[in-house]
């Protein structure tokens, strides 16, 4: 099977006249009161209007890298299961 190659241009859908090209920008966003900058970011960029699309596999990394939660062990509660009875089955160990 033949991977299809993605284009590195198409027109512009926000002016309709400028060309979206993939390029590597500074990405900023907030993280509560901090600003945090990313160089390198993937992005489409519109020669003609400055229009951004972002990578939406790298906006996902970068959300998961910026989780406050990011690298902590789970806290889910195991639940174990329960008999006809309503009392909970033995526990294992292995």
């Amino acid at each position: 099977m033949k991977k299809k190659k993605l284009s590195k241009s198409y027109p512009c859908r926000e002016c309709q006249a400028g060309v979206v090209r993939q390029q590597h920008i500074t990405y900023f966003t907030w993280l509560n009161d901090e600003l945090i900058t990313v160089p390198n970011f993937p992005a489409w960029v519109c020669d003609l209007c400055g229009k951004r699309d972002y990578d939406e596999r790298a906006i996902s990394w970068l959300s998961m890298l910026l989780n406050p939660n990011a690298g902590r062990a789970s806290t889910k509660k195991k639940i174990q299961p329960q008999h006809r009875s309503g009392k909970s089955a033995p526990s294992v160990s292995k």
